[in-house]
């Protein structure tokens, strides 16, 4: 993984530009060497801990997806920044007392790993009018501090989505192991590509579990060459963070 160290502070227009243009050129090699289209890869920055200022300008510099891991952050910068149209995608752990707020501004949950969360957010959606895209977190790294459900207890678990008509099933997202081993990093996501393409095949009809959501700023083009639909990169666009990554995502 790459270090936090490695990644300076985009603190202007051209610097997230520049940046983008990097990521980009990084994706594209990447599927350039696993033979496939770069048009089949998603970039979904991520913006937490970022400033309003720093999202509208790579606003600015057209993105329009951005991916929040905490609830109250995330839900303070959609109404700061209600006068654009950005895509919100939740993607850390999520409390069922907290659905409520993430059904009213978020078009993406990257996290379900519950069927409590599952019913909550599913109640609120139907309340508010609206449906969600929705991403089943597994836990391909089996470490007991990260969020996510065993790989042998998803395609159980996406049989009872079936039942939740305001979620719109897509994938499946993982977190791999925090490693300088680059191995072990690619074992993770080998694992959750070939999950997904069980759950293409034995999952309920209706249910779509075409998008793999893997890979961050320190492993995204390992998660490419093994598959990934979607890639979350922040620190490579925006710069480290001020705080690690363990105030984010547990186990790291």
């Amino acid at each position: 993984m790459t270090p936090d160290t490695a990644f300076p502070e985009a603190a202007t227009l051209d610097d997230i530009r520049r940046n983008l243009n990097v990521v980009q050129l990084r994706i594209t090699q990447a599927c350039a060497r696993a033979g496939r289209d770069p048009a089949e890869v998603r970039l979904l920055p991520v913006s937490k801990t970022v400033e309003e200022h720093r999202i509208r300008l790579a606003y600015e510099a057209d993105c329009r997806d951005f991916g929040e891991n905490k609830v109250q952050e995330a839900r303070a910068k959609a109404a700061a920044m209600a006068d654009l149209d950005i895509r919100w995608s939740v993607i850390g752990h999520l409390q069922t007392n907290k659905a409520k707020y993430v059904a009213r501004f978020a078009h993406e949950f990257q996290a379900l790993d519950s069927l409590r969360v599952a019913e909550a957010l599913d109640r609120r959606l139907q309340i508010e009018g609206r449906a969600m895209d929705v991403f089943v977190q597994v836990n391909s790294s089996g470490e007991a501090s990260k969020y996510g459900l065993a790989p042998d207890a998803v395609l159980p678990f996406a049989r009872e989505l079936a039942a939740f008509s305001a979620l719109r099933v897509k994938g499946v997202m993982t977190l791999a192991v925090f490693s300088d081993d680059t191995d072990r990093v690619r074992r993770c996501f080998v694992l959750t590509r070939a999950l997904r393409d069980r759950l293409r095949q034995e999952a309920p009809d209706g249910l779509s579990f075409d998008d793999l959501s893997m890979g961050m700023s320190g492993d995204f083009e390992i998660a490419i060459e093994e598959g990934a639909t979607v890639v979350r990169v922040g620190q490579a666009i925006f710069g480290a963070r001020p705080t690690g990554d363990a105030q984010y995502w547990p186990g790291m």
